[in-house]
């Protein structure tokens, strides 16, 4: 029979493990709510129970289990209370990334170890245990995808030491690849969007106005939906994109390529 044109994703019946959302605006909401719509089954994953209890509401009647990612043990916990009711894994979402900006937008040079170390643990290493954890669940075709950002050689000051960060994702991405390649046919890929309208974005010094030249740049002239992201997420979550692998999907509305619009350049240098 042909497919159904009404299940072109084919995710009905798949359980897709989903990390990161803190509320409505979260990328991880925006994927579980698309891939949801496609039939599969979300188990959702929270940092703590105030969060849980946030967005209990927002989730419905869905599973929703908190694991602080900074403790292997609560990992390993955590794999065995999904393992309990899921035997099968057929995908899962990593949306998940810290920083501190408490003090403020400060240079590169002077980023504090003990911040970016920990940034590194939570935004990246964090993939990596999650991978390893759930690797005996994973279903023969599973797929992994982290959420990245459009570019991380651009030195956007106010980002600060976090796209350094971002670009340990996206090779993380890919040494995934290669290592579950040894034992499996589970893929990893990356979603990098351009700016979006998210409260964690909120929390950057500086965010708002990146956020609002960052929609004139794009060629549309309109910024960047977070549905947007989620769909290119439930793509690579589905087996119609199994010939994608150890890849970082950017999603920018075309941002990249409007940086010396002819509007842009005449508004810089010969400013009313």
């Amino acid at each position: 029979m042909p497919d159904d044109p009404m299940d072109y994703l084919q995710l009905a019946g798949k359980t897709i493990l989903i990390f990161g959302v803190a509320n409505r605006k979260s990328v991880a909401y925006h994927v579980g709510r698309v891939v949801s719509e496609a039939g599969a089954t979300c188990v959702y994953v929270v940092q703590n129970e105030e969060i849980r209890n946030h967005v209990r509401g927002l989730l419905g009647g869905a599973e929703i289990y908190t694991c602080d990612v900074e403790h292997e043990d609560e990992i390993g916990r955590l794999r065995d209370q999904v393992a309990a009711q899921h035997p099968r894994i057929h995908g899962l979402v990593h949306s998940i990334a810290f920083a501190e900006y408490s003090e403020g937008n400060q240079p590169f040079h002077q980023t504090p170890k003990a911040a970016f170390l920990r940034a590194t643990d939570v935004s990246c290493y964090s993939l990596v245990a999650l991978a390893r954890a759930f690797a005996d669940l994973f279903d023969a075709d599973a797929s992994v995808v982290t959420i990245s950002i459009s570019t991380t050689d651009m030195a956007a000051e106010n980002y600060g030491y976090m796209a350094p960060i971002k670009a340990a994702l996206n090779s993380t991405v890919v040494f995934l690849a290669k290592s579950f390649s040894r034992f499996s046919r589970v893929r990893f890929n990356a979603v990098a969007p351009g700016l979006l309208k998210t409260s964690a974005s909120a929390g950057i010094p500086g965010y708002v106005d990146a956020y609002l030249y960052a929609e004139q740049v794009i060629p549309r002239k309109e910024a960047l939906r977070t549905e947007e992201v989620a769909h290119a997420a439930a793509f690579l979550l589905s087996p119609r994109s199994s010939g994608i692998n150890a890849q970082r999907i950017v999603v920018d509305a075309g941002m990249a390529i409007n940086y010396f619009d002819r509007d842009l350049i005449r508004r810089a240098l010969r400013p009313d």
